[in-house]
């Protein structure tokens, strides 16, 4: 029942988008109310703790304001352009599984690679690089092309070796990368458009890609004679590999150049239609993701994977439809009650305070310090949207964009609870508190470049 409750909601919703129906919007609003209550006794019950919070404040806010009682009703259905997105994004990594691009992966490793702090470096690039199309999907599929190699390798500490550089790698594009949700979160929040903001963040991404490799690489040991750790039937059948796949290197540069299209796309239909930047992103992904399998002589294939991920996939996202949709109604009663006037007035008391600089500089570590509490960077920003107008505190769009995307970045990092930690935890089999103990000092330093960058960035804009 969940998986078409959950697909109801998004299919009316983005009909809504597209076609806006009368009473649609009641519709929706009653089948996110039924969706919270279906899944508050299958939710974690961290979730259900968190969720139930959100949904006694949002109840307390519109009480207080005495607000009438389909204001109630119609508060549900915020953040279900997230939910669509979180539902949909997967969908782009389809072409990339079925079209056997690990295995050019693993011949360039094998071909290519001499050192520890080569294949550091590689690994790090390959998660920034399927990071930009395919979000958490890009853990595990990082993972299983590399892992086997590394014994090749003299690594000491090889969970610490490939946590590091995968997290690192996956966490940079966030910022930018037009399938983050985050990033259409802050959009949508500051209302400047996607490609205005690319040159303040694209640095910032490539400055911690670029640290990230200059840690990891530094201490560098030579690769080991296949001799002294494959036996006779592991290097013919590495041999064979190789001959199989001896013009697939090329076939990366395919991601590159799919990645490439798909960016243009966005950037035209931004400038093309009035549709939010999170929509836009969401219808143009099965589309996308079919031609591209098509081409690869895949379509079959595709619909195949593309039945199976709204099959197993949306069912446990149970999870996310619960805090979201929580979370979400929590927000339209902040905006339905007033309560963000009332923020704002605090929020620009303090910046008279401590001064726009200084309130600015600070504002990553919210973000951060609400991801060890357990909240999603997605969650975090949306509440900080209900309480932060640009132009009612007089910040520019642009470096609060910045400053709060960088937050989230940090977060994904080291948030012990959130789903980057837990996936990658879960496959190397260490705890997530580890995971996140391996990221502190690198993210710490990161920070620190970013509030240096956001300090010139107020000196330059003001």
């Amino acid at each position: 029942m969940l998986k078409y409750l959950f697909l109801s909601v998004i299919f009316l919703f983005l009909l809504s988008t597209l076609l806006p129906l009368p009473d649609i919007g009641l519709l929706i609003s009653i089948l996110c109310l039924m969706t919270i209550l279906c899944t508050f006794w299958t939710a974690k019950r961290f979730v259900r703790i968190l969720g139930s919070t959100f949904l006694i404040f949002g109840f307390v806010l519109l009480w207080s304001s005495q607000a009438d009682w389909h204001q109630y009703l119609f508060s549900f259905g915020p953040m279900l352009d997230l939910l669509t997105l979180f539902t949909l994004v997967p969908i782009l990594g389809i072409p990339i599984k079925i079209g056997g691009y690990s295995s050019s992966i693993n011949t360039i490793i094998q071909k290519k690679v001499k050192t520890s702090g080569h294949l550091y470096i590689l690994t790090s690039g390959i998660s920034y690089f399927f990071s930009i199309f395919m979000n958490l999907a890009t853990l595990p599929m990082t993972y299983y092309s590399i892992s086997p190699l590394l014994k090749g390798f003299p690594v000491k500490h090889e969970n610490r070796f490939m946590s590091r550089a995968i997290t690192r790698g996956f966490a940079m594009p966030l910022i930018w990368a037009p399938v983050t949700p985050i990033v259409g979160i802050v959009i949508a929040m500051t209302g400047v458009s996607w490609v205005s903001i690319l040159p303040y963040v694209i640095p910032l991404s490539v400055l911690g890609i670029v640290l990230d490799w200059y840690i990891g690489s530094r201490k560098s040991s030579k690769r080991m004679n296949p001799m002294d750790y494959l036996s006779a039937n592991e290097m013919a059948a590495t041999a064979e590999n190789m001959n199989n796949y001896v013009n697939r290197p090329a076939r990366v540069l395919q991601i590159l150049l799919a990645i490439i299209i798909f960016i243009v796309l966005i950037s035209i239909a931004e400038a093309q239609f009035t549709y939010s930047f999170l929509i836009l992103v969401s219808l143009m992904v099965i589309p996308f993701s079919f031609i591209w399998s098509i081409l690869l002589k895949k379509g079959r294939e595709f619909i195949i994977q593309l039945l199976d991920h709204f099959q197993s996939y949306t069912v446990s996202m149970k999870d996310q439809f619960f805090i979201y949709l929580s979370a979400g109604f929590f927000i339209s009663t902040i905006k339905g009650s007033h309560t963000d006037e009332l923020l704002n007035g605090w929020i620009i008391g303090v910046i008279n305070v401590v001064g726009m600089e200084v309130f600015l500089i600070l504002l990553p570590l919210i973000p951060l310090g609400f991801a060890f509490l357990g909240l999603h960077p997605a969650v975090s920003l949306s509440l900080m949207a209900g309480a932060l107008n640009p132009s009612a505190i007089g910040i520019s769009p642009q470096i609060l964009t910045v400053a709060m995307l960088a937050g989230a970045v940090s977060s994904f990092l080291v948030g012990p609870y959130n789903a980057t930690l837990g996936l990658m935890s879960n496959m190397i089999k260490e705890s997530s508190y580890k995971v996140s103990n391996w990221n502190l000092s690198f993210t710490a330093l990161y920070i620190g470049f970013v509030m240096v960058y956001l300090f010139i960035l107020v000196r330059l804009i003001a």
